[in-house]
């Protein structure tokens, strides 16, 4: 179990670290971080409750029964709070990517995140292509497309331009 628990913890603090730049509140990785620590508190109180089965210990195994609802506990909590702050993590990144995109001219690195996690998400702006049209990127190209990163990876010969959306 506390394999398990720490490769969940892992792969999510993991994938959540290439769109640092669209998490303002670090407080959004916490319950994660609560997996991981339980994880590792899992596996040390596992040997000890072996240890203390295999000595036949009352005491070890009366202290092994409280750290296990401590661990539950705290395993209840992370799921609280995972549950909390899931529609503040999505409202606070949609305004993080609001002013990332905003500030996109394809040369930056924001710019470079923008279209790592458009290609990435398979996805074009913060919900869908037509939120280019308000950024100054748009405005300054003055072509009437989108950056390429938002092109579907079948289609061919994509140029981001508004007129045909199904490519994008």
């Amino acid at each position: 179990a506390g394999a398990g628990l720490s490769y969940v913890g892992a792969y999510v603090i993991n994938t959540y670290k290439s769109y640092d730049n669209f998490l303002q509140d670090k407080y959004a990785m916490l319950p994660a971080v609560i997996i991981v620590c339980v994880a590792v508190a899992m596996f040390i109180i596992g040997l000890i409750g072996c240890c203390a089965t295999f000595r036949e210990s009352r005491v070890g195994l009366g202290l092994f029964l409280a750290i296990i609802l401590i661990i539950f506990i705290a395993e209840v909590s992370a799921f609280v709070l995972g549950f909390v702050y899931r529609e503040k993590v999505k409202t606070d990144v949609q305004g993080t990517m609001r002013s990332v995109f905003e500030s996109y001219d394809g040369k930056n690195p924001e710019s470079t995140v923008v279209d790592y996690l458009q290609e990435q998400l398979h996805c074009c702006g913060v919900k869908n292509y037509s939120d280019w049209t308000t950024t100054q990127w748009f405005n300054s190209t003055g072509n009437n497309s989108v950056p390429r990163s938002c092109c579907q990876q079948d289609a061919k010969n994509c140029t981001g331009r508004l007129d045909r959306p199904q490519e994008l």
